[in-house]
C-alpha cells in the first residue's frame, strides 16, 4: 500500500502548529482548550458566508434546554418548504460550539439550498455519556415536529456532523430506526468517529495516532475520560460507537467522508462499508493528503472548501431530488 502524505498546504498547517509549540491537549484544562480551539477555528476557517437569515433560540431536551442556531437560505413559503439538516458540532463531545462551526452551517444551507439547525448539546464534562446523545436526538425530534413553522419539509430530513458531530449523526439514525422515528433522509458524516474504544486495531489508529498529524490516540483517551463515567464499559455502548450495533441495515442513505492521514479513517471508511452491505446507499469519499478537522481550516487547508462544496452538492442531490 503507497505511503500517504499531508499535501503541501497541510503540511504548512501542521509546521505552523508545531511552530506554535503549545502543549497537546491533553496535557491541558478543558477550559483552555475550548478557549484555544475557539480563536483557532476562527482563524483558519472558510469566511462565514451570508445567507438570508439567522436566529438562535432555545428548544427543550430532557436535561432542560439547549440553544440552536437555525440558517435559511432564502425566504419560504407553505407551497415551497425547503429541506432540513440537523447539523452536530465536533469537539471530542467537549470543546467547539455554534460559533466554531457557523462557517460549515453556513455553506450547507447556502450551497445546499437547505435549512440548517446547528445544535448546542451538552458537552463533557460538565455533563457526562449520554448527556449529547440525548440531546442530538431531542433536537432532530424537535426539528421534525416543528419543520412546517421552519418554512420546512419533515420528509426531507437529514442529519449531519463532523467527528464527534458525525458520531451523534449516526447514532441519531441509529435511534431513529430503534424507536420509529422521526424519519430521516439523510445522513452525511464528516470523519467521524465511530468507535471510541481507543484499543481497537484500525490501521490508521497506528500509523497516524501519534501526535504527528494534529488528532492523536492520547487526545482521544483524554476526550473519553472527558465524556464517560465508566470509560472501559460505555465505549461499548452502541450509542457512543455505532459501529458497533450489529444491524444497520434500513438506515438513511448516507455519505461519509474521511482524511488521508487521520487516525479515525479506517473505521469511517468501515461504516460506509458496513452500511452498503447491510444494503444502506453509502458513498464513501477519503481526501488523500489531509488530516482530521480539516474542514474547519478550510482557510488554510483548500481541502476543506473542496468537502464543503462536496457535501452540500450530495446534500442537494438527495433533499431536491427533483432538481
Amino acid at each position: 500500500m503507497a505511503v500517504i502524505r499531508p499535501d503541501a498546504a497541510t503540511e504548512q498547517f501542521l509546521q505552523m502548529l508545531r511552530a506554535a509549540g503549545q502543549p497537546p491537549i491533553y496535557e491541558l484544562p478543558v477550559e483552555v482548550v475550548r478557549a484555544g480551539n475557539k480563536a483557532a477555528s476562527q482563524q483558519m476557517a472558510r469566511p462565514p458566508l451570508p445567507v438570508y437569515r439567522v436566529e438562535d433560540r432555545r428548544i427543550p431536551s430532557a436535561g432542560g434546554d439547549i440553544g440552536v442556531r437555525i440558517y435559511w437560505p432564502r425566504q419560504t413559503s407553505a407551497s415551497e418548504p425547503l429541506p432540513l439538516v440537523v447539523y452536530f458540532h465536533g469537539g471530542g463531545f467537549a470543546i467547539c460550539d455554534l460559533d466554531t462551526h457557523d462557517p460549515i452551517a453556513r455553506a450547507l444551507c447556502r450551497d445546499g439550498d437547505a435549512i440548517v439547525v446547528n445544535v448546542e448539546y451538552r458537552m463533557a464534562p460538565e455533563h457526562k455519556f449520554p448527556a449529547a446523545v440525548d440531546d442530538a436526538y431531542a433536537a432532530t425530534s424537535w426539528v421534525s415536529a416543528h419543520a412546517a413553522e421552519l418554512g420546512g419539509d419533515a420528509g426531507r430530513l437529514a442529519v449531519a456532523g463532523d467527528s464527534a458531530g458525525g458520531n451523534l449523526a449516526a447514532v441519531v439514525c441509529q435511534l431513529a430506526k430503534a424507536n420509529g422515528g422521526p424519519a430521516i433522509a439523510f445522513q452525511a458524516l464528516i470523519y467521524p468517529v465511530v468507535d471510541l474504544d481507543t484499543r481497537s486495531a484500525f490501521a490508521s489508529r497506528s500509523e497516524f495516532g501519534g501526535g504527528d498529524y494534529f488528532l492523536s490516540t492520547r487526545d482521544m483517551e483524554w476526550f473519553n475520560s472527558l465524556y464517560f463515567s465508566d470509560v472501559a464499559t460505555q465505549v461499548r455502548d452502541p450509542r457512543a460507537s455505532p459501529l458497533r450495533t450489529d444491524d444497520l441495515s434500513g438506515l438513511p442513505p448516507a455519505v461519509v467522508i474521511t482524511a488521508g492521514c487521520d487516525p479515525l479513517r479506517d473505521e469511517g471508511k468501515s461504516y460506509a462499508d458496513r452500511l452498503a452491505a447491510a444494503g444502506v446507499p453509502a458513498e464513501y469519499r477519503c481526501f488523500e493528503g489531509t488530516i482530521h478537522a480539516f474542514v474547519s481550516f478550510a482557510a488554510a487547508i483548500p481541502a476543506g472548501d473542496e468537502a464543503l462544496t462536496f457535501l452540500a452538492q450530495r446534500l442537494r442531490r438527495a433533499l431536491h431530488p427533483s432538481r
